[in-house]
């Protein structure tokens, strides 16, 4: 028997090889066969010759074909079909910075040309690499390849322009606090982290480890932090922590010379404030209407935890520690001074003093709905005791009581002999026998406390000119388990009147422990230009630590300014840092009132009665009701419907000359102005327009206003807490002036009260934190 041995079965494919998710035409042809059957991804049943398209190929596939016919089952016929990559193209890296560049590289099997596009043109050989040159924005680049295997489906490569993103852009905190920042790159993967481009940090600017913990090193100021890709080294970010050495803001306007001037701030400055961001944070409830300055202390340890805290007094008697940096706010202890255990009784009240039912004042509701803490307190940072006065009165109206603490700062109790209830009396013959004595019902304890060699300094003037009334200061000392009174003074003994209030300014103290105040309205009696019998209104006085007086100058006006309710004390005096060696007169200091004088005066040389006295007299044309501050030979005041104006000091003469004024003016009271400032760069000079405060004189009620402008040109402004709705502060509160420190700005107002009925709205005060990353 013969067998044939006959070709059952051919199968070719045209091209071989094709790029990816092209397709093969496959042809077959078969002898002596009836039926052939397809396998390995080429399904069905064939006829004995024909064509089929494969369809879209991913991968390279064997397709067989097996016959059938009289001679038997052929031999399975095969042929592969390659999947070729005609045209490879990558990046390194796939992300960069921008204006960054990549470089690309192509590969070609099966073509002799290959041809770019998409923004990078030209035609390529089969192999080669090239750079795209900058980039802006993402790009995607192209390239198509043709040979004997055709052409090729497009292939494209998209280059990312990525960035490094560190969180928070900027943060403000002390020498004892960490400051976790975290760096996002694009594309994923870790980063390496300097500061001040020293790698990881070091003991003096900072470390900072792998998980972006910085840990501050000994030196305080703004430090770089940058955080550059490990995957892609050209993407980096960077961040700026502000470290501070200020330990607190402990006292009136930040120091003794009640200068206002905060030399230690490194966060807030012109160009992060104005850059966007800056604005209200946080606020914190109260009880009452905030008078005075809330004060600052830095890593106060409370409860067992080292934090800083803002501490803030209220006219419902009461004293809050708030954490000064966690939003939303939190609440670290509160305290009533008139409960039994700060020394008071559980039938005392706040003293009245709206309008009806006062018992302060004349019934003009000057500070309305209550009087309790007006003045502000006085932390001694040494032994963690913060000085407060608050005034009170029995359940029948008829005993007033003012009270001296000593408040622990940790816990807002009261320490060990406190409080004292303080009382006076001074030689002299206004009250009709040999003595005057402090009456605790119409002494209005408005300025500052002021703290100097272990004294606690307290000063007094009038509630609405209601008579009985004299310019007190009393001096008390406290060792921790009971208060001594150090000294007395009495402005006007053998008159009236002679008032401390300074609109809420405390005395001053220079290097030699003298203590300086001006009064108001009321008996001088000085003659021939000498020194007064012991009646010094309307006077600035030079006081030694035991309350004598050293000496004074009083404008040549005093009179008018007495007869016209025009007191020179409506302003608080402000000592100038020591002019240069040369300067005819180191020490200066600028005071002023409500007779729209600005005096500059000689503090080794007051001279006495007479403007002929003072080393210069600027007719200000403004009331003045405020204490100017003074950086970088500069004075900042802002008067009565006037703006806030900076005068140059010249050493040489010295006096001072007008250098810029904001375009917007102040209304009643004017500004007590705050500089913050990196040593003597990057200051900001900080303002509150508090004349809706919503009490008697005030043109209504409405929000305290916050300006930040630049202190270099304060014609400059660069924000404004009336900008945007949510930057809105609670409604003023006359003569207040804000506390800048660490990166923050802190307002005391009378939240959402209109000056009326205690207990009428929900927020009778409010303490508002304003700081970089509102936003």
């Amino acid at each position: 028997m013969t067998i044939d041995v006959l070709p059952v079965a051919t199968l070719t494919a045209s091209p071989l090889s094709v790029d990816s998710g092209g397709s093969a035409q496959l042809s077959w042809t078969s002898s002596n066969a009836t039926s052939c059957t397809a396998s390995g991804g080429w399904s069905g049943t064939k006829a004995t010759s024909g064509t089929q398209s494969t369809g879209a190929l991913t991968s390279s596939t064997l397709y067989t074909l097996t016959c059938t016919g009289a001679a038997g089952t052929g031999t399975a016929a095969s042929v592969t079909v390659n999947l070729a990559p005609l045209a490879a193209l990558a990046a390194t890296p796939q992300i960069v910075s921008t204006g960054g560049s990549s470089q690309l590289s192509w590969t070609s099997s099966n073509a002799t040309t290959c041809t770019a596009y998409g923004g990078w043109s030209g035609t390529k050989s089969t192999r080669g690499s090239q750079s795209t040159g900058a980039l802006s924005t993402g790009a995607t680049f192209y390239l198509t390849c043709s040979g004997p295997g055709g052409v090729s489906s497009p292939v494209s490569v998209s280059i990312g322009v990525g960035q490094v993103t560190v969180s928070p852009a900027i943060a403000a905190i002390t020498l004892a606090q960490t400051q976790q920042f975290t760096a996002t790159a694009s594309g994923g993967g870790a980063v390496v982290w300097t500061v001040d481009g020293v790698a990881g940090g070091n003991g003096t600017v900072g470390t900072i480890g792998t998980s972006g913990l910085f840990e501050p090193g000994t030196a305080p100021g703004p430090h770089t932090l940058v955080a550059t890709s490990v995957v892609s080294p050209s993407l980096s970010g960077s961040a700026v922590v502000a470290v501070t050495d200020l330990t607190g803001v402990e006292t009136y306007r930040n120091d003794s010379a009640r200068d206002g001037a905060n030399t230690q701030e490194y966060a807030l400055t012109p160009g992060s404030v104005a850059a966007g961001g800056f604005g209200k944070l946080f606020s914190c409830a109260v009880d009452g209407a905030i008078y005075a300055q809330p004060l600052w202390v830095a890593n106060l340890a409370v409860n067992g935890t080292p934090r800083n805290v803002v501490f803030v007094a209220t006219q419902h008697d009461s004293l809050y520690a708030f954490d000064a940096d966690a939003s939303p706010c939190v609440q670290l202890w509160s305290a009533s001074l008139i409960d039994t255990g700060h020394g008071g009784s559980s039938e005392e009240t706040t003293v009245p003093s709206g309008v009806p039912g006062y018992l302060v004042g004349v019934g003009e509701g000057d500070i309305t709905p209550e009087v309790g803490v007006t003045g502000t307190p006085v932390i001694d940072p040494v032994s963690g005791t913060l000085y407060v006065v608050s005034k009170s009165v029995n359940v029948g109206a008829n005993t007033f009581y003012q009270r001296l603490h000593a408040i622990d700062l940790a816990s807002g109790s009261e320490k060990a002999g406190s409080p004292v209830t303080i009382s006076g009396t001074y030689p002299g013959i206004g009250d009709g026998g040999s003595v005057v004595t402090f009456n605790p019902q119409t002494q209005n304890q408005r300025p500052g406390l002021a703290l100097y060699n272990g004294v606690v300094y307290i000063s007094w003037a009038a509630h609405e000119d209601a008579a009985p009334w004299y310019g007190w200061v009393i001096g008390y000392s406290y060792n921790g388990i009971s208060f001594s009174q150090s000294a007395v003074f009495n402005a006007a003994p053998n008159g009236s009147g002679g008032g401390i209030w300074m609109s809420g300014g405390a005395p001053a103290f220079d290097s030699t422990g003298n203590l300086y105040v001006v009064t108001g309205n009321g008996t001088f009696d000085a003659a021939n230009g000498g020194l007064p019998n012991n009646d010094f209104g309307d006077s600035l006085l030079q006081l030694t630590g035991a309350l004598g007086v050293v000496q004074y100058f009083a404008p040549s006006d005093e009179a008018t300014d007495d007869a016209g309710d025009l007191d020179f004390g409506a302003g608080g005096a402000a000592l100038l840092a020591d002019l240069p060696t040369g300067s005819p007169v180191p020490h200066v200091l600028i005071c002023g009132g409500k007779d729209k004088a600005l005096y500059l005066l000689n503090r080794d040389s007051l001279g006495g009665f007479g403007d002929n006295f003072a080393v210069q007299n600027i007719s200000y044309g403004y009331r003045i009701f405020a204490t100017a501050a003074y950086w970088n030979s500069t004075v900042y005041l802002a008067g009565v419907k006037g703006p806030l104006t900076a005068f140059t000091l010249d050493a040489s003469a010295p006096a001072l000359s007008l250098a810029a004024s904001t375009a917007y003016v102040y209304g009643f009271p004017g500004s007590s102005p705050s500089v913050s400032a990196s040593g003597s760069e990057e200051g900001i000079v900080w303002t509150l327009d508090t004349s809706q405060y919503c009490t008697s004189n005030s043109t209504g009620c409405g929000p305290a206003v916050l300006y930040a402008n630049d202190a270099a040109n304060v014609a400059t402004q660069l924000w404004s807490s009336a900008g945007a709705a949510a930057d809105a502060a609670g409604n003023a509160v006359k003569f207040a002036v804000p506390t800048i420190a660490n990166g923050r700005v802190y307002v005391g107002t009378r939240g959402n009260n209109t000056g009326g009925v205690l207990g009428s709205t929900p927020v009778a005060g409010e303490l508002d934190v304003y700081g970089l990353g509102s936003n």
